[in-house]
């Protein structure tokens, strides 16, 4: 089923979801750090996160689902990894819908769903899927370029600041911080076709 891969230790997936109806996911600074702070208290000991962007009403992130060793060490864990990964991301989702909810006085479900996710099948895959989330916010004209967008890993894999990202995995897969630049202004208009249920 498309953009339904099923989750399967070591291997990367491309994640994403998006509010209902003309919803916003976040409103101001304060929602997106703590919806990225909810991600790692939920999903940090899951997966690791090699690229992401948050945007107004949706999100993209690039994982890399742990070994079954470190999984099976986690509280609650099963031999069905797929479920327990779902269930991580549905408690992620539904921890922060509770706390928007609430800040913002509504009711009623804030994501689609089922979060959306596509396995990583290539190398060209995998590069095309860095650019494709790093440029989302210059696509939806919220900037120019994608240093601007203060809401994904671009800026956190080209600084030297301690960051959750897989700084140094990204880095060498593109040879180094020149090269990954360059690539992102190689490559500005990236956006797949079966990628673009957002709108």
């Amino acid at each position: 089923m498309k953009c339904r891969a099923t989750f399967e230790v070591d291997t990367f997936y491309h994640i994403f979801n998006h509010a209902v109806g003309n919803e916003d996911l976040f409103r101001n600074d304060e929602n997106f750090h703590y919806f990225l702070k909810k991600y790692s208290q939920h999903t940090g000991k899951v997966f690791d996160t090699h690229a992401y962007c948050l945007m107004p009403n949706h999100f993209h992130f690039l994982v890399k689902i742990k070994p079954y060793d470190d999984l099976k060490q986690l509280p609650k864990f099963s031999d069905n990894v797929h479920k327990f990964v779902m269930q991580k991301l549905s408690n992620l989702l539904n921890a922060y819908a509770k706390a928007y909810n609430a800040k913002y006085k509504r009711k009623g479900a804030l994501f689609l769903d089922s979060t959306k996710r596509i396995a990583i099948i290539d190398d060209a895959h995998f590069a095309t899927i860095v650019n494709y989330i790093h440029q989302n916010p210059v696509h939806h004209g919220f900037c120019k370029t994608v240093e601007e967008w203060n809401f994904s890993s671009y800026n956190a894999i080209i600084s030297k600041k301690p960051s959750k990202i897989q700084r140094d995995y990204i880095l060498n897969w593109f040879g180094g911080i020149k090269n990954f630049v360059q690539f992102h202004k190689d490559n500005t208009v990236v956006l797949q076709d079966e990628l673009e249920f957002l709108k």
